[in-house]
């Protein structure tokens, strides 16, 4: 066993910047008036009050509402609309064309647009109110909050060749509060979903890294050197951060690499909604406020960082032994190990082997060896335990969890008595194919209503939660489990539903669902990192990417595969080809439907992917003569087309010539045990 004091450091290819920060991060003067409402919410507004504003022309605020702490969701929803009410009815006087005998509240409001503004625009105005409520008071806790990160965010940032004024985002994220979790599943203070987070970091149900600011700050600076590396420059880079590589693509495509003005005042993306419209413009205004603090927050400082000392576990532990080895409580452990899930904690898991255990120094007696060698010699496993049940989080569906513990959703149905029209909850324990079916109670003929077995859920209440660690399970055999996902199968399908939009928020919510963005926003967190474009044109054309064939087109439209070789005018048996454009043949109103079963697909696979692969780095290869794009992905860098393609979107596969440079990111096992 050795100790060693905290140095996390993972050397990618860097992207050399030599430019000032403001070259890197320009301020149209179209913009500044966002930037500074954006710095309001920052610095002048609380939590305690907001503002009514034009969504559009964020330097057009109304009126600021004053709020009641203790003032629940939907009793601030009906006060906004009291004051927004009366503030549409005087723009649509306005939008009349009434200029003269004004009353004091019209003279008022149009103060606020310019001169000439007309009247279209104010009435589309009338529809355009919005509220955003005030941040100031978390902004100054999470500056506070950062300087346990900042000098560890900034080394690593420098050493990966990203800007390190980067760490400011993290103010728009979170507030640089390690407990954030979104309505979307995002997590920690970098706010990664989990399938982004996957690529680079360990995301299931013993470790999630997202939430270790550590971990998820080499994440972040990797996939902001991958966005920068797609997009080249980095207001695009931040936006794809937020909305997405294809769609920061997309809109770049249709107004020009550094058009940025318009492409947030202009690009109208299905999910290009205000959270993305404004996610570059409140990172120049967290930028702004982060280097200054002082003016705006006089005698702010920073909390010093923690010096840890690092561990590495030679084998799996139970946390009770860790604990109690290094003579500290679980309690100030879970504080230091954020990654480190409830399923160890609990008990259900031990802390894997290999895992890094880290705590400050000033806590615990550098020589860590020695109390470690106090454990006794039973406690250590040479295996982690088996899964026996899954703890239900924000964003989990049956079909991921399915995949996460390779098995599939009817067997969950089945071992769960769960019911066809039945939706998941956080916080609702499932049983796994490890622990067997679930008892079954036999009804005798003219006794009484039957008892439940002891740790059985009652067979009236399907989603009644199971206690947090379950006793021991015999392990049923395969053959009985499947009989019992047999029956489960035979019934009426499974409807897979995602809970998050049914869930109360398990814990402190992340800074940028302050911004409050509409929630059919929460489109974009799927597949952020993947540049390849999933959406069908206008002309009904689409481009086609790999794992795709003319069968999935099929499948998804509900029509014969004939059809598409007739509308395309393809020979039998052949092919589709990755990066040509084919015609479909879909009404106008089920354009959607196809798009969302189409990126569905194609999350599952790299969900799945993910799960035993990470991303570590990326190389540079330059082409030779008789080198094959696919024989290099496959045999000499591992990396599957589908992935290569997502590092080298611009390159047309039939025209590689000797001489051209591609990238092929590096990659690592997910240890998962």
């Amino acid at each position: 066993m050795t100790t060693r004091i905290c140095l996390l450091a993972l050397i990618v290819v860097c992207f050399p910047i030599a430019a000032s920060a403001d070259e890197r991060f320009p301020k149209p003067p179209e913009l500044e008036p966002d930037v500074d409402f954006w710095v309001d919410i920052f610095t002048r507004y609380s939590t305690r009050e907001g503002v009514l504003h034009d969504n559009r022309h964020l330097g057009v605020v109304y009126e600021r509402i004053e709020l009641d702490p203790d003032m629940s969701r939907r009793a601030r929803q009906r006060l906004v609309k009291r004051h927004r009410e009366p503030l549409k009815a005087v723009l649509r006087s306005l939008a009349t064309g009434k200029r003269d005998k004004l009353t004091a509240e019209e003279a008022r409001v149009l103060a606020l647009w310019p001169e000439d503004v007309s009247n279209e625009t104010l009435a589309a105005a009338a529809n355009r109110i919005r509220f955003q409520l005030g941040l100031s008071d978390r902004f100054r806790e999470g500056y506070e909050r950062s300087g346990r990160w900042r000098p560890f965010i900034e080394a690593e940032f420098e050493a990966l060749g990203v800007p390190v004024e980067l760490a400011a985002l993290p103010h728009v994220e979170s507030s640089y509060n390690p407990d954030a979790r979104s309505h979307v599943g995002a997590s920690g203070i970098w706010q990664f979903t989990r399938s982004t987070g996957r690529r680079f970091m360990r995301v299931d149900h013993v470790l999630d890294e997202r939430n270790d600011p550590y971990s998820a700050t080499l994440g972040a600076g990797k996939l902001l050197a991958y966005n920068y590396s797609i997009t080249g420059n980095w207001p695009m880079a931040i936006t794809a951060y937020n909305h997405g590589l294809a769609g920061a693509r997309r809109a770049m495509r249709e107004f020009g690499d550094t058009a940025y003005v318009d492409i947030l005042r202009k690009y109208k993306g299905r999910t290009f909604g205000f959270a993305s419209r404004n996610f570059y413009v409140a990172f120049l205004a967290a930028m702004e406020v982060d280097r200054n603090a002082e003016r705006y927050f006089p005698g702010i400082e920073r909390e010093p960082p923690l010096e840890y000392v690092e561990v590495p576990l030679d084998a799996y532990l139970p946390a009770d032994d860790l604990a109690g080895a290094l003579g500290v409580s679980t309690a100030t452990l879970k504080k230091h190990n954020p990654a480190v899930q409830a399923t160890i904690w609990t008990g259900s898991k031990h802390f894997p082997k290999g895992y890094t255990v880290r705590l400050p120094k000033s806590i615990v007696d550098d020589d860590i060896d020695s109390l470690l060698a106090n454990v006794p010699e039973s406690s250590w496993a040479d295996r982690q335990l088996p899964d026996l049940y899954h703890t239900i989080a924000r964003g989990d569906t049956l079909s991921q969890i399915a995949e996460e513990y390779d098995t599939n959703v009817s067997t969950l149905v089945a071992l769960n008595n769960l019911g066809s029209r039945h939706r998941i909850r956080a916080g609702q324990q499932l049983r796994l194919p490890a622990a067997g079916p679930a008892p079954v109670v036999a009804v005798q003929a003219s006794a009484p209503p039957p008892a439940v077995a002891a740790g059985a859920p009652p067979q009236s209440e399907p989603e009644i939660e199971t206690p947090e660690v379950a006793p021991p399970v015999a392990v049923a055999t395969e053959a009985a489990i499947e009989a019992v996902a047999a029956v489960a199968a035979s019934a009426e399908p499974v409807v897979d539903t995602a809970p998050s939009a049914e869930l109360e928020e398990p814990g402190p919510a992340a800074l940028s669902d302050a911004i409050e963005a509409p929630a059919g926003e929460a489109a974009q967190t799927v597949l952020l990192s993947d540049p390849s474009d999933y959406t069908v044109d206008d002309d009904l054309s689409i481009e086609v990417q790999p794992l795709e064939t003319l069968g999935h087109y099929a499948d998804w439209l509900g029509i014969r595969t004939q059809r598409l070789r007739d509308v395309n005018g393809f020979a039998f048996r052949r092919p589709v080809v990755v990066g040509e454009r084919i015609k479909l043949v879909v009404p106008a109103e089920e354009v959607q439907a196809f798009e969302s079963k189409r990126i569905a697909y194609h999350r599952n696979q790299q969900d799945r992917y993910f799960r035993e692969h990470v991303i570590t780095g990326l190389t540079e290869h330059e082409i030779r003569r008789g080198e094959s794009i696919w024989i290099l992905s496959l045999r000499e860098y591992g990396v599957p087309l589908w992935l290569f393609r997502q590092y080298n979107p611009e390159l047309d596969l039939d025209r590689v010539r000797p001489g051209m440079s591609v990238s092929f990111p590096v990659l690592a096992d997910s240890d998962r045990s």
